[in-house]
């Protein structure tokens, strides 16, 4: 008898979400993957946030674009070869080029593609094209920081490493809700928190879950962080904390810069009141920078999603500069990254106003990045930044747009207008995994099929400079392509055959690090030379390893930190102090707007949906879109908690539910940015953020667009589950959200259990059987539908949220289709509670809301560490943890209440 054959090695590869960058270990079998946190990789040393760990559950290949596509004439898409589609996309692009020049077309790329898929676009645009109208996603997350990196130190640099979050005794996280988006740096912020004492402090409109853990929380208003930390450095100036030695040496703009924060900032009274905070709590923080030599400062999109995102990071960065705490162990200021390959973006010159290797648009840098290409048509200069290109499209300037990897009809400020002008476009290509998103039903006439994570080979770079690499453990299904192999292909078809000759992501990595060290010797902060020459069996072996990574001084296990020794990459070697512009948000509320509208992530959701949205444990979380508001703000409003409101600014509206919460700070509102016109009836929230941006890193204001509110009355609530597509009526609001059934829309309504009654016999029931209990008097409707004595559907409707939870449907479901033909009426179609309607609170370990609060009630558990031990909830990422420290204090308070 044979024995039987080994189980393969795990592939480990590196997660698809946020900057943190964790590595994974993947089994993968029968087109399923089994997802663990790579114990040797030091961005996350095995822990896995909820996102990481559902991984497993998003590789199907349930709405996958699978062949090339093109629209014809007539509107109607339908399937074409790859050299059909690549000719078409060639010959548009030289069609246009040709009549209205080089700057007519472009191309809209993502921080989600690998490097090697960034590089081939950027040089073939900016080297060959001769345009620069090259931009990225990256723009809306971290483009204030690349600024704000630029001006103080010459470079795009981030001079910290994760190490330091362990080795701080101050950590300050400025408009970053940690917690929830860099839930595995998060824990490692309080495990030193827990063992070493360190503090921490937020800096934050709202209290958020990362305010849990805070020894100091500053609810700051919208816009006021310059004022924050300019208040921080004359407190410092006036509190002899400043290391003048370090200022005198290695820096320069200091005298103008403090000069500067006095005048924004005259004393701790005045910028306490004009951020909104008391001024007890300003002076204490500030007096705990003073006397904490280790800072960390970590800041995310609240700080960077700014029209003054710039002067915000460099108000900052002043501060750690005036104290010499940077590029030291344990301080300094540091960007936490938003998406998995923002930063390898960058690298490869992925912004409209980069080069290349972190090379800028100057005479030299041009004529360096041109001469190593071999490039005949090098741009010479900036091309048009996110917003900006956008808007040349809308009024024809630019007239062919490639979009890959992104999302922007819904992600980009004034969406609905953007999706408007992409149908403007004479030749429109996308480049996806699905085949259905705002984007691709936004007129595209090209759509090529893309490799997915799972099916990518090529590297990444996180938030502390250290490029993992992406491995394949599932074939390319259909006819799917690595992005960087479809534009070769364009490429070639161009006429530049011998420059994009690659045959393999290895051949465009080598290429890559090769440039970074391209007459470099040390002149440039980004170098992997010493990774030009590897072989392809070495980059498939390649361990993450941190730049920079000179040629002759290959170092591919040390922690590197940049301006420990006082050097930069200014032309003088000084760091520079900038001096920031008086802070005031762009636009002004109004008595139509009287609110500010603030957008962001939720735990378990990335993006646009289109792979955590798979995942029903994900969803169990926060399943539907809402908007946060203050209580005091609710009740002038008249919004009832888990009612429906509708949010209305300059540029667009949406609708969805409400949640009243004092974490909120008053006069503001949140809303999460995930949900699209795919996943929502009304809750696409880029259509209602202002437009207007960072006039130096053209990063738009998406955390403070004026704003109103107001009630709307859906009394009915229920569930509609089909295996076919159903239109609900117009007035209908709703949400797609995943179930173990299959998916399901979670509707509400002001309509009649009657009219539902007609609706099921319309749709539900026009070609099968339909089971019905109607109760007019109680508002209650519901319906399951039997197609060849197999489930095909059902409709729920109730008042409240009763019908959500129809417990008798699962056993309807397994009993089968009645045998009198006839409309039936069982007690399982009545009433009941449905144990998964629960919202979940530990998506790693599958523990709902209901199962925690039990187990405190019952005596089970009184503490966190008990839910671990008895539930398992918070024992896997951490990142519920804040929630249910919530919940337990919550549920311990009750009965003392009662």
């Amino acid at each position: 008898m044979n024995a039987p054959s080994p189980a393969p090695s795990p592939v480990r590869t590196t997660c698809p979400y946020c900057g943190v960058g964790c590595g994974l270990k993947v089994q993968a079998a029968a087109g399923k993957a089994n997802v663990a946190g790579d114990e040797t990789h030091p961005a996350n040393y095995s822990r896995l946030c909820s996102k990481g760990a559902a991984l497993g559950e998003t590789v199907g290949l349930d709405g996958r674009l699978l062949y090339p596509l093109m629209t014809n004439a007539d509107g109607v898409r339908h399937r074409v070869e790859w050299p059909v589609a690549l000719d078409a996309v060639a010959d548009g692009f030289k069609r246009i080029i040709d009549q209205h020049g080089p700057n007519a077309v472009a191309f809209y790329l993502s921080g989600q593609l690998l490097t090697e898929d960034y590089y081939v676009p950027n040089k073939l645009m900016k080297g060959f094209i001769g345009s620069a109208n090259v931009d990225t996603n990256s723009r809306l997350c971290m483009a204030s920081s690349v600024v704000g990196h630029n001006r103080a130190f010459g470079a795009d640099t981030v001079p910290g490493v994760y190490e330091d979050l362990d080795t701080a005794d101050l950590i300050v996280l400025v408009g970053s809700n940690t917690a929830w988006c860099h839930p595995v740096l998060y824990q490692r912020m309080v495990q030193n928190r827990n063992e070493r004492g360190a503090k921490i402090v937020v800096i934050d409109p709202r209290r958020t879950a990362t305010c849990e853990d805070a020894d100091l929380f500053l609810s700051i208003a919208p816009g006021a962080d310059t004022v924050l930390f300019s208040a921080l450095l004359g407190y410092l100036a006036d509190n002899h904390a400043l290391d003048y030695s370090y200022i005198e040496q290695h820096t320069s703009g200091f005298e103008n810069a403090l000069a500067r924060a006095r005048e924004i900032a005259p004393n701790i009274t005045a910028a306490a009141k004009a951020c909104g905070i008391p001024k007890e709590d300003l002076k204490h923080f500030c007096e705990m920078f003073r006397t904490t030599g280790k800072v960390v400062t970590c800041y995310s999109q609240g700080v960077n999603q700014s029209a003054q995102g710039s002067d915000k990071v460099n108000a900052i960065i002043n501060c750690h500069l005036a104290t010499a705490r940077i590029g030291k162990p344990g301080m300094g200021p540091f960007s936490l990254t938003g998406q998995p390959n923002a930063m390898g973006g960058r690298e490869v010159g992925g912004l409209a106003n980069q080069l290349a290797a972190h090379m800028k648009f100057n005479d030299a840098d041009i004529d360096r990045v041109q001469r190593f290409w071999n490039a005949p048509n090098m741009a010479k200069r900036e091309g048009l930044k996110a917003v900006d290109m956008f808007e040349a499209i809308a009024r024809g300037e630019i007239k062919a747009l490639w979009v890959m990897a992104t999302n922007p009809a819904m992600s980009l400020p004034r969406a609905g207008a953007m999706r408007d002008a992409l149908r403007k476009l004479e030749l429109f290509v996308v480049s996806e995994n699905v085949l259905s998103n705002d984007t691709v039903n936004s007129g595209a006439h090209i759509l090529l099929p893309a490799a997915a994570w799972g099916e990518k080979n090529g590297t990444v770079t996180n938030s502390e400079r250290r490029i993992s690499r992406q491995r394949a453990f599932l074939p390319l299904p259909g006819e799917a392509k690595p992005d960087w192999w479809a534009v070769t292909q364009v490429a070639q078809r161009l006429g530049h055959g011998d420059a994009f000759a690659y045959n393999s992501a290895a051949d465009v990595f080598r290429e890559h690090a090769a440039l970074s060290g391209f007459e470099n010797n040390g002149a440039r902060d980004f170098d992997i030379g010493g990774l030009a020459s590897i072989t392809d069996r070495e980059f498939d072996a390649l361990a993450p390893v941190q730049w920079p990574v000179p040629a002759g001084k290959v170092d591919l296990v040390s922690t590197k930190r940049f301006f420990a020794d006082g050097n930069f990459y200014t032309p003088d070697r000084k760091a520079r102090f900038i001096s920031p512009e008086m802070p005031s948000l762009r636009e002004k509320q109004s008595e139509a707007f009287p609110l500010r509208l603030n957008t962001g992530r939720v735990r378990d959701q990335w993006h646009s949906m289109t792979r955590t949205g798979k995942s029903v444990r994900l969803a169990s979380h926060i399943a539907e879109p809402y908007v946060e508001i203050h209580p005091a703000d609710a009740s002038a409003a008249k919004l009832t908690d888990g009612g429906f409101a509708r949010v209305t600014t300059a540029h667009g509206e949406c609708m969805m539910k409400v949640v009243v919460s004092d974490g909120q700070r008053p006069g503001s509102m949140f809303v999460p940015i995930h949900w699209s016109d795919e996943t929502a009836s009304s809750a696409r929230i880029g259509a209602l953020v202002t437009p207007r941006t960072d006039p130096h890193s053209g990063q738009p204001e998406m955390k403070a667009t004026p704003a109103a509110i107001a009630p709307v009355e859906l009394p009915v609530r229920g569930f509609l589950r089909s295996r076919r597509h159903i239109e609900l009526p117009h007035d209908t609001w709703w949400v797609r959200i995943a179930t173990s059934d299959g998916p399901e829309l979670r509707i509400a309504t002001a309509r009649d259990a009657l009219f539902w009654h007609e609706f099921a016999q319309r749709t539900l029931g026009e070609d099968a059987q339909l089971v019905e209990y109607v109760d007019a008097a109680k508002g209650i409707y519901r319906a399951a539908a039997f197609l060849d004595g197999e489930f095909d559907g059902a409709l729920s409707i109730g008042p409240g949220d009763s019908a959500i939870r129809w417990d008798g449907l699962k056993a309807l479901i397994a009993a089968g289709a009645p045998q009198d033909s006839s409309s039936s009426f069982t007690p399982s179609l009545t009433d009941g509670a449905d144990c998964d309607a629960s919202p979940m609170v530990c998506a790693c370990l599958g523990v709902s809301l209901d199962a925690v609060r039990a187990a405190v009630q019952s005596g089970m558990a009184h503490s966190v560490a008990d839910l671990g031990k008895v539930l398992g909830a918070g024992s896997n990422c951490g990142s519920c943890l804040p929630e249910l420290k919530r919940i337990v204090a919550r549920e311990r308070r009750a009965p003392a209440a009662a």
